[in-house]
């Protein structure tokens, strides 16, 4: 694991460089390693015609998660020209943004909203530091998503309930094994529907 997660901060201190080309080819490392960490779990899971069927269509089906610290998240978001925050439930106290490209590449950059805080956040980039913290795949009904997840594959998610996220979205999270003592957070995500 050592390896990967030497990489991971490489590809991190990359996106936060001024070569944009660097940038660039950093972002695509770290969504490849990020949906590569999930793609076991995922494979079972669409595995189930229902799940399958309840999976966001197009090519933009995932997002890998970054959780840096306060000072790396202004300067990825500097570099990328300040694109927009997400408005995060203030419970959550996270600032975000989403960084998207070409082949429906996309990253969250997450830092914690108030560095001393004891948020989720906080605690993971104190006990792991920066790297890929969780991975998130769309889905068109996430209470439906979290019962087929619950009853076909004996998962409990995070939250006993359906959560409210960023900028409007549903969501909740599962904590799933990916390796010999090593798990991942996915994060499944309904989008607010299209009025």
């Amino acid at each position: 694991m050592g390896e990967v997660t030497e990489n991971v901060a490489d590809y991190i201190s990359k996106l936060a460089g001024a070569d944009a080309k660097e940038r660039e080819e950093a972002a695509y490392a770290l969504f490849r390693l990020g949906c590569a960490s999930a793609e076991p779990v995922l494979r079972k899971w669409l595995a189930d015609p229902e799940f399958r069927a309840l999976a966001a269509g197009g090519n933009a089906l995932l997002t890998v998660g970054l959780a840096v610290q306060p000072a790396t998240f202004e300067t990825i978001r500097q570099r990328f020209g300040q694109p927009q925050l997400a408005e995060a439930p203030p419970d959550q106290d996270v600032l975000e943004f989403e960084l998207g490209f070409a082949h429906g590449v996309r990253l969250d950059v997450i830092t914690p909203r108030t560095p001393a805080a004891e948020g989720a956040m906080a605690k993971f980039l104190a006990r792991f530091g920066e790297g890929i913290q969780q991975v998130e795949c769309e889905v068109r009904d996430v209470s439906r998503a979290v019962k087929i997840l619950q009853q076909r594959f004996q998962l409990q998610p995070v939250y006993p309930h359906i959560r409210e996220g960023a900028n409007q979205t549903r969501v909740n999270f599962f904590l799933v094994p990916i390796a010999e003592n090593r798990k991942l957070l996915i994060e499944l995500v309904e989008s607010p529907k299209k009025r």
